[in-house]
């Protein structure tokens, strides 16, 4: 027994000199295996404690587990003895001078989108139009079958419209907004819906989320010609007095007759690149004139009153606008993109 309280109380003495040497965590976690794991000194004389005489084993396994105790004891004196050292030094190599100038922040910047929606909001503003809002999901009444597209049109298929639970959809375009605000109105009318769309799209001038703008007008005596000239003006004061429109027949459900506006690509001067797919034009929107099926269902006679409706994309002005080659620029938040406008 003398001998292995002996045998002990070295292996104790030399456990706490290793540990005591240890200068960082990882030597230490190897020296507490090398003594308490599973093929250490201490953990074999516990398990040969069962070998020894009966008057023995008590003594012995109390003597075991006190080295084992205070091996552990010195393990974890040693490990924050670590820590507070190694904190120390990181204070003070990450030491601040508190009486340096403080680093001035970057300032914001308005982003292209907000600041071509601002202007075009502006501009309808300055002739009287009112604005107007509307649900972003909505029911395919208004969306829709209130627009005079019917229930076979392709622009209702899965693969171009986003359908949520419950019969609703994510708006296509910001026409839900017209027969919301025509309907219980007597015209004159004249107002303009902004906001957000979605449509299963992607490209160099498209997004599956984007934002429109949408005009409607309906007095007595409205003309194409009025639209056309109406859409000049709002071109040229957003993007420049230099910008020329071309008006394409086209067909759509809620307006009768109806077109599809290309602006002349400043970024190319005409000549053609891959952002307008090497034609000089660049596709802006739709207009035509508001088809009597949808005043009518607006409860407005179609025999007294005629009226316009015209809608474009907020991103493609504004890549004219700012000359942003992808549409993909505009939702990556780039700062060095913000900094340059």
């Amino acid at each position: 027994m003398a001998a292995e309280s002996a045998n002990l109380e070295a292996l104790a003495e030399r456990a706490r000199e290793e540990i005591a040497a240890c200068e960082s965590p990882q030597a230490l976690t190897e020296v507490r295996a090398a003594y308490l794991g599973r093929k250490g000194p201490v953990s074999q004389l516990l398990r040969g404690i069962g070998g020894l005489a009966p008057e023995e084993r008590a003594r012995v396994g109390q003597a075991a587990n006190a080295v084992k105790q205070q091996i552990e004891g010195w393990v974890e004196e040693r490990r924050q003895a670590l820590s507070r050292r190694a904190r120390a030094r990181a204070l003070e190599s990450e030491a601040l001078d508190v009486t340096l100038p403080g680093v001035e922040p970057p300032a914001g910047h308005l982003h292209p989108v907000t600041l071509v929606m601002r202007d075009m909001v502006r501009f309808f503003a300055g002739l009287g139009f009112s604005i107007e809002q509307g649900p972003e999901i909505d029911d395919e009444w208004h969306n829709f079958e209130a627009l005079n597209i019917p229930p076979e049109h392709p622009a209702r298929d899965m693969q171009d419209t986003f359908y949520v639970e419950g019969g609703r959809l994510l708006r296509t375009h910001t026409s839900n907004v017209q027969v919301r605000a025509m309907s219980g109105r007597r015209p004159p009318l004249r107002f303009i819906a902004p906001g957000r769309v979605y449509r299963h799209d992607l490209g160099p001038r498209n997004s599956p989320m984007f934002h429109q703008i949408e005009g409607f007008l309906v007095d007595e005596r409205v003309t194409f010609g009025d639209l056309k000239g109406l859409l000049l003006a709002f071109g040229r004061f957003l993007i420049g007095g230099d910008i020329e429109l071309r008006f394409r027949a086209n067909y759509f459900p809620f307006t009768e007759p109806s077109a599809e506006v290309d602006y002349s690509c400043l970024l190319c001067r005409g000549r053609g690149c891959a952002t307008c797919s090497e034609t000089g034009w660049m596709e802006w929107g739709g207009c035509g004139m508001i088809h009597p099926r949808v005043l009518e269902r607006c409860r407005i006679d179609p025999q007294r009153w005629q009226g316009f409706a015209f809608g474009m994309g907020v991103e493609r002005t504004a890549m004219l606008r700012y000359g942003i080659p992808h549409i993909r620029l505009l939702f990556e938040g780039d700062l060095r993109l913000l900094e340059q406008l």
